[in-house]
């Protein structure tokens, strides 16, 4: 296995950046849901503090992967199904990145503005709160969580179309 990219496969890095990124999106998607019903408390926080680290772990992961995508570029799609199949591939990764990028600031400057302290980059950061603002991002940010919902249905559905409807095995680059 290769540790970048070839032209016709992923290599080890974008594979395990990839596979990482999904499995804390499929644990932080259901937490996300669990936080919302629990009442304020200890556990709440508790499950909250577990959220934020794992949201952040997937907007570094992110970040990293958009500068692997830029030094290591992507292998090219060799796919025949149908026409425009390329550009909506590549905009459903955009909006995938967008969205993970939009739903980790907004949770950021949601739990910032409700007056609450956190640790970004290694330095605690507190800034006068308005709740107001607090509500707006929260907003958006349960917005972007459907947004991300549907983008990933999305790619899912897309990988197993491939397969059993046009007989490409896509998923193969990314094991």
């Amino acid at each position: 296995m290769h540790l970048t990219n070839t032209i016709s496969e992923y290599g080890f890095i974008s594979k395990l950046f990839h596979w990482l990124t999904a499995l804390l999106l499929f644990v932080q998607i259901p937490l996300g849901f669990y936080l919302v019903d629990l009442d304020f408390g200890k556990e709440r926080i508790n499950f909250e503090n577990i959220h934020v680290i794992i949201g952040l772990s997937i907007f570094y992961l992110a970040i990293l992967r958009l500068l692997n995508n830029f030094f290591n570029p992507t292998p090219k799609i060799k796919t025949s199904s149908f026409f425009g199949q390329k550009f909506i591939a590549r905009l459903n990764h955009v909006l995938l990145y967008l969205s993970i990028l939009t739903i980790t600031i907004s949770g950021i400057l949601k739990k910032l503005f409700n007056g609450e302290k956190l640790n970004l980059f290694f330095k605690d950061i507190q800034i006068q709160d308005n709740f107001d603002l607090a509500d707006q991002f929260y907003d958006i940010h349960i917005i972007a969580n459907y947004t991300l919902i549907v983008l990933l249905t999305l790619h899912i559905l897309a990988v197993i179309i491939h397969r059993y409807i046009f007989k490409e095995n896509i998923l193969k680059k990314m094991i």
